[in-house]
This record gives structure tokens, C-alpha cells and sequence, in this order.
């Protein structure tokens, strides 16, 4: 084949040379619009991971940029007068110049092309070409040429950096924080070659400009940085090698996805990749690695397929198939990261200690868990561990152990939980005329005897009318607020768990059949009408509410407080407001299905107004002494509905109005919804209102192990987890994930003691056969 890569950066090389080494034949040629030694970066980070995939597709080159890195395993912060580190992360470094070098040498050493000083305006430029790479930046003049076929989503982030090296030799990746007058700057530091660290300076726009920032030379702007960091560069200058940029240097990270990533022009078929397809913020140091990974993954669709011509189209639609997989892993990886160093300064740096700062970085992208930062760095892992349970209230045992942080305890007015798992709320549809009954019994009483702290009946809707189906559980009448009782009366004195009660009205969502006849469909007999902020049905088959008036506000208040009250007499430890999920007050909350023009529409306070009405009038009814949360969607996941930004709005209304704890779901408001779901997708919401708004939280969604658990609760990204469907998969999650962490403090029934000792040894056994 005919093979032209538009663009000399490590994609472009990289592939070049393995498919010149797999397939000698293939005619290649690289094109660079830069001379050979021209560079506007300082140094790139790999992970161990990645040099292991280059050894097994080319050792030589592997090899040569091995004997050229720079490698370290510990991480340091600087922060609030305290240097903290840890160690066990594995991560080389290399000279953006020296690793292009490299690649340059090896392309020519096995006949591929390379041509310098070249601008390339088109890709029609090369009509002889089978295939064209266009691998050509983030700027890319091929996908830009082709726009409508590619579809790029360019989104220019609000904070600004400034890439500079220094000749001090740090021998950790550093990450310096400083607080300045007008906010917070943050360093990211590591050494690449001999003599030369990265020194990455980053800051909010805000700031940038409070201080001048945007007003000033590179000169200018490099003397500020030095003023900053001195205590960290001790003397050493930063250095800049981006002269050919106007002004100060300073810049915006943009992220790229593209919806497609190939084409055919006619003549040739043309491809994306690397940053012409995809960025990925250096907060994770990733940008590299998609690159060379893009080129692995195509070459080997070529192994696979054949390295004929006529085999491009499907090699194509392989890779681009394969590779959009991991990158939108590492995105989302890179998306939460980025995002943490966004919002450091407003969220973290004021108010966290140094030990939980240096854990919460640590963990931001979400991809680095408890228990993997335990296989890093046990030693500083069950130091902070030992930091976060002192914390807790909770002092080392004999043996100098102490539980890890979901098994610590917590406390929120007089309810105290011995450990941070809350069984969350879960429609089960089994009610008769919302009477509890020895279902209910034997389910909830199951979850309590299994470890949970905390469980909550599903939704308890306050009237008929405010049921989703039939079966389910309602507290309209005394005989229901008995038969709950018995419920509480079992948890109480058979368990060490609390029961909470979530209350509800389902609005537009209700009067539809039990999930397994038809999940939101409409009962064909024995509905009821629906009420709702407006007259808008759920789903096109849906019944369409009635848009609720006065009369119907206020004899619904009268319904939450009744609810209320007979959820004080069967004595209930937690209430949960449920404003969640499009439900009745959902329904108010949210602009896309609250479109009224009176006082209780419109502006985020009017659409807050009737929830916040029926809150305060639970409040009252609610004994001052037990707390109460609120459920949100953070998020309504459809454009123009809520985001998470007026999630935290409407929290610190909740907050104001006297609620104790934000629960933080997302979702469900219309049955248009498009979430982007991913590895504990919905905990940011959590990590935003709990510390921006400085509320405590419950996180949910996506919350399946004891890791999980650890990870959130450890960074102060929540102060309780709620786990839905795992509990239903399995009763006895929690004291089972007690066991498969090793952690013997949590309690098992005496009953149950006996299979406690039997499933330990299992697991242990399970464990030592794997090792075989």
C-alpha cells in the first residue's frame, strides 16, 4: 500500500515505523511541517503499562526510548506547609524532542519517508495514497476540511495553563499548590531527561486574570510564576521554548471527541488519530499514550485483516470500533481529573487537611481505587487510613489495626451508623393497598441482619394518588403506619442497623403497572388521575397530569405531613424528602417539565418554591433531634433540563431550609434522557454539593464493592453510599465485602457465625488457587 501520514508526532512516526516493520512492502511516507529538532513541548509521561505494549511491538524502539527515560514511583504534594509522599505509581518520563528523535531514527533505519518543512493544506495533495493518516493535531486542517463527516465536539475548558521547564531535577512527579491573594495556582512537575523538568503552571480563569496575568508578556508572565514557586524551585529559573506564541503563552485546554474517525475522499481513505481525533488532559498524562496506542490498534487490524489495499475499509471500521472504547475510558478518566484541578481552589484547597487533599488527588480520575493504592503504597495507605478512622472517632485495636473508611462510623444528629453503607430505596411492587407486609419483612429485615447501616423501605408514597403502580407501599392511614411499624420494630431489636423512610408522591409518573407487567406503562384498570407542575405526560403513551392547583398544593402538604406524622410513630430514625427522579416535586424543580407562568415556574427560586414548601412543613412535623435529607437529580442528562450546577443550586435552598444531607442521583426526569454513564458516574455530584455547598451527602449509582465505597468516602467525596442493586443480588453485601477486604470488625449475627468462618476460608482458599 500507499501509506501518508500528515503530521510527525508520535502517532504519525509511530505508526509509520510498525507498519513499515510489519509489512516491509508498504510504501510510507511522514510529512511534518516542523524541522527535525523543532519541539514546543518539555517532556511526556508514559505508565508502565504503556512501555509494555511498546516492547511487545517493537523492543528496538522500546529498548533505545527505555535507555532515554527517566524513571520514578513517587508522587509528592506540597501543600499548606506540609510535603507529603507516596510511592509503588511507576511512571516514565522522556523529552518531547528526544522521544520524536527517536521514532524519527527508527523510521528511517526501516525505509520510511520523512519529509520536513512541509505544510500540508489537503489531503487531495497525495491522490497516489491508499491510505492517509491525519494525525496532524488538535488543529487538524483535514478534520476540519471534513467537518460535517467527522463531526467534532471542540470544548475550550475554562482554566489556563502555561507549559515551562526548569534545570532543577525533581525526582518525583510534584504537584505544588499555592494560594495566592486572588486564589489558588498549581504546579505540575516532573523530570524528563538529565538536567530538565516540566514544569506545568495552572490556574482559573478568575485568577489568571485578577492578577494581570492576561496583560502581560512571556517574560513577564514567567518572572510571576518564579515569584509563586519559589520555595519549590529554590532558585532555579523556569524556561520557555514556546517564543513562536503571541502574548503570554498562557493557554485553554481543548477537549476533542469526534463522532467519526474515517472517510473516503474519492481517491483515498483517510483516518484520524491522535489529537486530530481525540485529547486528553494532562492531568493524567494520556495525550501520548491514545497516540501510540491509535497506531498499535491500527496496525494490528492490519495483522489481522491483511495488508492489502482492499482491506482498509474493514480494518477501519475495526479500529475505530475498538479504540473509541478506551478512549472514552481514558476521556472520562482524563474528564474527572481535569475537572478536579478546575475546581481545587473553591472545592478541596480551602477546607480539606493536607492527608485528605494529597488522598482526594490521588484518586481524581476515579481510575486509581483504595484498594489499588493499597498495592502502591501499603505503608502511607494504612497511615492515612489510621488519619481518616482517628477522625471518625475511631482508635487503633490491640494490634494496631483500624478499619478502613466505610467501616467507620457516623454520626448526624443523634443517629449514629456503625458503619457508611445505606441500602437504598427500591420500588418492589409487592404491597397490597400500600399495606407493608412479610415480603417487606423478610427483605428489609434480611438487609439489616447483612451489614447495611442504614435501609430505607422503597418510596412510601403519602396517598393513593400518590403511588407509581398499585403494589406500592403507601402511609396514608394508621393500619399502613402500624404494619411499618413492625417493620422498625425488627431492624430495632434484631440488627445494629437504622431504617430510614423515603417519602414520595409520583405525579405524572404514577398510576402505571408493576415493573414485570410493563415498566411505566399505564394500568389499563383501576388508575387514577395524576397531578404534576404541568400538564405534560411522561411518555407519549402516558396518561397526561393535571396541572396542580392551590387546592391541590395544599391538600398535598397535608398529605406529606400526615405521612410524617405516622412515620414519627412507628419510629423511624431518618426521613427522606424524595425530589428526585421526575416525581411530583421533581417535576416542579426541573424546566423541563415545570413550563408554569405563575410564581411556581420560571426561575430556578420559583420552580424550588413548592418543594420547598412541602419540606418545611415535614421539617416541622419531624422531630428536631432526627435528621432529614433531600433526594436531587443532580442532573437531567437532556439538554435544557437541570445540570449539576443548578443541582447544587437547589441544595443550598434544602441547605438554608434546615435539610441535614443531600442524596445525589441523577436522571429519570424524562423519558428522553441521555446519560453518559461510566465508572461511578453519578459520584461528582455527590464531591460537588457536599464541598461546594459544604453539606454532607449521600453518593449512589454504580456503587457494586467495598473499593468503591473506600475510594469515595476516603477522598470526602460523600459521607454515606447508597447501594441499590447489589444489595438485591446479594443480602448480605456488606458483611460479605467485610470478608473479601479482610476487615474483621464488622458485626455478623451470632447466628450467622458459623458461615461467617466458612466463607473467610473459601475465600481464601479461592485466593491461593488463583495464585497456582
Amino acid at each position: 500500500m500507499r501509506i501518508v501520514c500528515i503530521g510527525g508526532g508520535a502517532a504519525g512516526l509511530y505508526f509509520a515505523l510498525l507498519m513499515k516493520r510489519q509489512h516491509p512492502a508498504h510504501e510510507i511516507t511522514v510529512i511534518e511541517r516542523n524541522k527535525p529538532f523543532d519541539t514546543f513541548g518539555w517532556g511526556i509521561v508514559f505508565s508502565d503499562a504503556t512501555m509494555q505494549s511498546m516492547r511487545q511491538w517493537d523492543p528496538q524502539t522500546a529498548q533505545v526510548i527505555e535507555d532515554s527515560f527517566n524513571h520514578w514511583d513517587d508522587i509528592e504534594l506540597l501543600f499548606k506547609g506540609r510535603r507529603i509522599r507516596t510511592t509503588g505509581h511507576g511512571f516514565v518520563g522522556i523529552g518531547r524532542k528526544k522521544m520524536l528523535n527517536i521514532l524519527q531514527d527508527r523510521c528511517i533505519e526501516l525505509g520510511v519517508e520523512l519529509q520536513f518543512e512541509r505544510e500540508v493544506d489537503s489531503d487531495t495533495e497525495f491522490p497516489d495514497a491508499d491510505l492517509i493518516i491525519a494525525a496532524d493535531g488538535v488543529n487538524s486542517k483535514i478534520r476540519r476540511k471534513y467537518e460535517t463527516v467527522f463531526k467534532p465536539d471542540l470544548l475550550v475548558r475554562p482554566n489556563r495553563f502555561i507549559w515551562l521547564g526548569t534545570n532543577k531535577r525533581y525526582d518525583a512527579f510534584t504537584f505544588d499548590f499555592r494560594r495566592t491573594e486572588h486564589g489558588w495556582f498549581q504546579a505540575h512537575i516532573y523530570r524528563f531527561d538529565e538536567n530538565t523538568s516540566t514544569f506545568i503552571v495552572e490556574t482559573t480563569e478568575e485568577t489568571f486574570k485578577a492578577h494581570g496575568l492576561d496583560q502581560m508578556d512571556q517574560d513577564q508572565s514567567i518572572a510571576f510564576c518564579e515569584t509563586v514557586f519559589s520555595e519549590t524551585l529554590e532558585g532555579h529559573s523556569l524556561l520557555s521554548n514556546a517564543r513562536h506564541l503571541r502574548g503570554s503563552a498562557w493557554l485553554n485546554f481543548n477537549r476533542l471527541i469526534c463522532e467519526s474517525w474515517s472517510l473516503h475522499n474519492g481517491n483515498s481513505h483517510v483516518v484520524l488519530m491522535g489529537d486530530s481525533a481525540h485529547t486528553a488532559h494532562f492531568a493524567i498524562g494520556s495525550g501520548t499514550k491514545l497516540a501510540l496506542d491509535d497506531a498499535i490498534e491500527l496496525t494490528r487490524q492490519f495483522d489481522l485483516a491483511g495488508h492489502e489495499a482492499e482491506k482498509i475499509p474493514a480494518v477501519l471500521d475495526a479500529y475505530e470500533d475498538i479504540r473509541r472504547v478506551d478512549v472514552a475510558r481514558i476521556q472520562n478518566a482524563a474528564r474527572n481529573a481535569m475537572e478536579w484541578f478546575e475546581v481545587v481552589g473553591e472545592r478541596y484547597a480551602e477546607h480539606f487537611e493536607p492527608e485528605q487533599f494529597m488522598y482526594s488527588m490521588l484518586t481524581r480520575s476515579q481510575r486509581i481505587s483504595h484498594e489499588n493504592l493499597r498495592l502502591r503504597d501499603p505503608v502511607w495507605l494504612e497511615g492515612y487510613e489510621r488519619w481518616f478512622a482517628e477522625r471518625a472517632g475511631v482508635q487503633p485495636g490491640a494490634n494496631g489495626q483500624v478499619p478502613p473508611p466505610m467501616f467507620t462510623p457516623y454520626s448526624i444528629k443523634d443517629l449514629t451508623l456503625h458503619n457508611r453503607i445505606v441500602m437504598s430505596p427500591m420500588a418492589m411492587y409487592s404491597a397490597t393497598d400500600g399495606l407493608a407486609n412479610d415480603f417487606h419483612l423478610v427483605h428489609l429485615g434480611s438487609r439489616a441482619m447483612g451489614g447495611a447501616a442504614l435501609i430505607f423501605p422503597e418510596m412510601t408514597c403519602v396517598s393513593p394518588d400518590g403511588r407509581i403502580t398499585p403494589g406500592c407501599l403507601g402511609i396514608w392511614s394508621d393500619e399502613q403506619g402500624a404494619a411499618l411499624k413492625r417493620l422498625v420494630d425488627f431492624v430495632h431489636t434484631q440488627t445494629p442497623a437504622k431504617i430510614g423512610i423515603q417519602l414520595g408522591h409520583a405525579g405524572r409518573k404514577g398510576s402505571t403497572k408493576l415493573a414485570w407487567e410493563g415498566i411505566d406503562q399505564p394500568v389499563e384498570e383501576g388508575g387514577w388521575d395524576l397531578i404534576s407542575a404541568s400538564a405534560l405526560p411522561y411518555k407519549a403513551a402516558s396518561h397526561t397530569p393535571r396541572a396542580m392547583t392551590r387546592e391541590d398544593m395544599d391538600r398535598v402538604v397535608a398529605d406529606f405531613v400526615s405521612a410524617t406524622k405516622r412515620a414519627v410513630a412507628a419510629g423511624f430514625d431518618m426521613l427522606e424528602l424524595h425530589a428526585a427522579h421526575g416525581y411530583l416535586l421533581s417535576s416542579f424543580l426541573s424546566p423541563l417539565t415545570n413550563k408554569r407562568e405563575d410564581e411556581y415556574g420560571g426561575s430556578a427560586e420559583n420552580r424550588a418554591r413548592y418543594p420547598l414548601e412541602v419540606f418545611r412543613a415535614v421539617k416541622a412535623a419531624w422531630p428536631e433531634t432526627k435528621p432529614i435529607s433531600v433526594r436531587l437529580s443532580a442532573h437531567d442528562w437532556y439538554e435544557g433540563g437541570n445540570t449539576p450546577a443548578d443541582a447544587a443550586v437547589f441544595a443550598q435552598m434544602f441547605k438554608d431550609a434546615g435539610a441535614d444531607m443531600i442524596d445525589c442521583s441523577s436522571g429519570q426526569v424524562v423519558s428522553e434522557e441521555k446519560p453518559v454513564y461510566g465508572r461511578l458516574f453519578q459520584t461528582p455530584f455527590s464531591d460537588k454539593i457536599r464541598n461546594e455547598i459544604d453539606v454532607p451527602t449521600i453518593a449512589v449509582g454504580a456503587i457494586s464493592e467495598a473499593d468503591h465505597a473506600n475510594s469515595i468516602i476516603a477522598a470526602g467525596r460523600a459521607d454515606l453510599c447508597a447501594v441499590a442493586r447489589p444489595h438485591l443480588a446479594d443480602p448480605a453485601f456488606v458483611l460479605h465485602e467485610a470478608a473479601k477486604i479482610g476487615f474483621e470488625g464488622q458485626q455478623w449475627p451470632k447466628q450467622y457465625h458459623s458461615g461467617r468462618a466458612q466463607y473467610v476460608t473459601n475465600l481464601q482458599r479461592a485466593a491461593a488457587e488463583a495464585k497456582r
